[in-house]
């Protein structure tokens, strides 16, 4: 019989007077003889980097089979979206925003823009900025919608601006004599600077000390379990570079006398791009991708070993798979998984490496899920929300009666994360804890009765009948920390980029607290090198170095 059969390589038809099965054995033996003179491109971590850098492979390579391993169920990394009964998570508050035109491109073409009011703005009649072309969210999933920024800090029962501003409810707020020791306190670090050897005297050169200990001491104090004095500066150069009294007092005259194309700092971008279905909706279409294009992922799959030749190479990983030790073969090696995992998995490495990556320490978060009928909070914004709930995407918590560090308004990220987005309240509180202490060890309804009691505590809630439902999730190393032996990381750096055919990308990757554009970005770059063969991997440990920040409007 004549079977049309395409060949891959040539996209050419051709007729063979052959059975099936030997057409098929035919295929297939020239098939497995092709792949295995390709290189491997073994990838660890299904995380933002890793999924990029699988991407981008493929997409720009025929001749290297790319390998993803997970060691967890799903895609995303603490960027994925968990569902429980209807309802959407977002581990972590994720909003979409750079300057790097690559990135922006990259998500469009994964998810496009919304080109039709989405539910809520439907609801609330508001305009939205839309792309003519893009998807109806009402209709499509795939799609990313355009949100508004609003984030304060809950501090003393009020809320303040975040950045905290100098507008007129601040100062009304605060109350006289404190506005007044606020201004003296700044004027005080404008005249004496501190040297920057850690975080609390960054803080306190740009804002004074009586701002640093009303909305920063605290809260850094609780988010890392250590106070500010004992982490290196180099933390607060990257997550607000450029931002202060001045740069706030800026933004205000800014906003006054130049509306449109006015400069911005990052923490006061105003929009952003949201995928309909949380973020981990972005990695799950970009691992679909990745294996339609050839791409092979591993779920379950730890990575448990890296081998070294005696050339200082890697040959080949050890990964667990259902209990069982396998291993794989490989050329180009793309690592996000902690830094701290690499080191010490890896054979013949030096005692000194090995002890700089032992000590390097991890910030764990823990995140409880509340369904509520309502929310105590009046809105006394002008901003309209569905059931005249606070507009906050999310909330920076401020209060030393609680260990609450942050919570997130899920209706406000997008109306498609609640189940009931006019009756019900969506709302996720934010711990960050280390691995194994009181807090990760608490049993789901022990953490539940734990987080409710908090919510009464701020006044949240009035009852805790009024909590319809809850869920827990845990997420092992979302923060790399700036303290302990991390002011060593320059000497694991030159280890690791000794070792040739070894990429590190990604907030654990590279140790480094980077934004989503920022992973993206180092993956891009460690893609590159493999491509065009440069063994010089300064480019990738750049990233999120330089003075201007990436999410700096331009």
């Amino acid at each position: 019989m004549q079977i049309y059969i395409m060949h891959n390589e040539y996209k050419q038809f051709y007729i063979c007077g052959l059975e099936y099965d030997t057409i098929i054995r035919i295929v297939n033996f020239y098939e497995r003889r092709r792949k295995n003179k390709m290189k491997k491109a073994l990838i660890i971590g299904a995380g933002p980097a890793g999924l990029t850098a699988a991407y981008e492979l493929l997409i720009k390579s025929k001749d290297i089979q790319v390998i993803v391993f997970e060691e967890s169920d799903c895609f995303g990394g603490i960027s994925r979206t968990v569902e429980h009964n209807g309802n959407r998570m977002d581990m972590g508050g994720h909003r979409f925003f750079s300057k790097i035109s690559e990135v922006n491109e990259w998500w469009e073409k994964m998810l496009p823009m919304q080109g039709k009011p989405a539910m809520d703005d439907k609801i609330l009649d508001r305009d939205v900025t839309l792309d003519e072309n893009g998807p109806d969210p009402e209709k499509e999933d795939k799609v990313m919608l355009s949100r508004s920024r609003v984030s304060r800090i809950f501090f003393d029962d009020k809320f303040y601006d975040y950045p905290v501003s100098l507008k007129m409810e601040t100062l009304k707020n605060m109350g006289f004599l404190t506005t007044m020791q606020v201004g003296i306190s700044y004027l005080a670090a404008l005249i004496h600077k501190r040297p920057e050897d850690n975080l609390e005297n960054f803080y306190i050169n740009r804002f004074g000390k009586k701002l640093y200990s009303m909305f920063f001491e605290y809260y850094t104090e609780n988010l890392w379990g250590r106070h500010p004095r004992e982490i290196d500066a180099s933390w607060g150069s990257q997550r607000v570079k450029g931002l202060s009294v001045v740069a706030i007092i800026k933004d205000i005259f800014g906003k006054v006398i130049n509306k449109k194309g006015r400069r911005v700092e990052t923490s006061l971008i105003e929009e952003f791009k949201y995928p309909k279905l949380g973020p981990g909706e972005l990695w799950d279409v970009t691992a679909q991708k990745v294996q339609e294009l050839g791409g092979i992922i591993i779920k379950n799959a730890k990575v448990t070993k890296i081998w070294k030749d005696e050339e200082n190479r890697i040959i080949k990983i050890s990964y667990e798979e259902k209990g069982i030790e396998k291993e794989m073969y490989g050329h180009y090696f793309v690592s996000s998984m902690p830094v701290k995992d690499l080191i010490l998995g890896m054979n013949d490495v030096p005692d000194n490496e090995k002890r700089i990556a032992k000590g390097l320490p991890y910030r764990d978060y823990m995140t409880l899920g509340v369904l509520v009928s309502k929310l105590n909070l009046n809105n006394r914004t002008k901003i309209k929300t569905v059931s005249n709930i606070v507009p906050d995407c999310w909330v920076y918590v401020q209060d030393r009666r609680v260990k609450m560090g942050r919570f997130q308004i899920y209706n406000n990220w997008s109306p498609y994360m609640v189940k009931d987005l006019k009756n019900t309240v969506w709302i996720g509180l934010e711990y960050f804890v280390t691995e194994g202490d009181e807090f990760w060890n608490m049993t789901e309804k022990e953490f539940s009765d734990f987080g409710v009691s908090e919510m009464l505590k701020m006044g949240l809630i009035n009852d805790k009948k009024e909590v319809i439902d809850t869920h827990m999730e845990r997420v092992k190393k979302a923060y790399p920390a700036y303290f302990d032996t991390y002011n060593e990381i320059d000497t694991l750096i030159s280890y690791i980029n000794n070792i040739d055919n070894l990429y590190c990308v990604g907030r654990n990757g590279q140790h480094r607290y980077n934004n989503i554009d920022h992973s993206m970005v180092t993956s891009f770059e460690a893609v590159k090198n493999i491509l065009n063969g440069n063994k010089d991997k300064s480019n990738i440990w750049n990233v999120n170095t330089e003075q201007e920040y990436h999410e700096e409007t331009k």
